[in-house]
């Protein structure tokens, strides 16, 4: 993650659109960097009390466990945002620029229909697990509560590759996502 993506993200998207990125964008930047920094204490504080005391954390497992499935659905959004999204992309570089171009437009509005297809069945699952009333048995917080961020990181997801389609048909560029550029940077070489 370069200084770039972290601290001075300014979106391109035109006025209320535009706003809504970027506040979206740094709460996604705060959620990931929060969640990643509570699990690494957490992680720390449990070690230290089970070598230091002999006796670990009971709840940290669980801790872990809510962590991890927050900072996993915000950061998908995140990386759509910035187009840090494995790609494998051998045909598709071979491809001539109007090629890509058409590509590019069909998989993001794909990749959409999808994410958000994914955030319909999250809800439905959420509902399901809310239904059954199961909670965590050290934090005794009800289960379908750690589940809210899947839904939410599909839904931004798909947002974000909406907007890249849109991005796509009225740029004379091939974008990745709003801001990213298809092409390699001086780092990466194309295989």
């Amino acid at each position: 993650m370069s200084e770039d993506d972290t601290q001075h993200f300014t979106s391109h998207l035109p006025g209320l659109l535009g706003t809504i990125d970027e506040r979206i964008a740094k709460l996604e930047a705060f959620i990931l960097a929060l969640g990643v920094l509570l699990m690494a204490l957490n992680t720390c504080v449990n070690v230290i009390a089970r070598f230091g005391f002999g006796k670990g954390l009971f709840f940290s497992g669980e801790i872990n466990r809510i962590l991890i499935i927050m900072i996993t659905f915000a950061g998908i959004g995140y990386a759509a945002r910035h187009g840090r999204h494995i790609r494998m992309s051998a045909i598709y570089d071979a491809i001539p620029f109007k090629g890509r171009k058409v590509l590019m437009i069909i998989m993001a509005l794909f990749t959409s229909a999808v994410m958000f297809f994914l955030c319909y069945f999250s809800v439905r699952y959420i509902d399901t697990v809310y239904d059954r009333g199961r909670i965590l048995p050290a934090l005794q917080i009800p289960i379908w509560t750690i589940y809210v961020w899947v839904p939410i990181g599909f839904f931004v997801t798909g947002v974000q590759y909406l907007l890249t389609a849109v991005k796509n048909a009225t740029s004379p560029d091939v974008y990745l996502s709003t801001q990213v550029l298809d092409g390699y940077s001086d780092n990466e070489t194309e295989v």
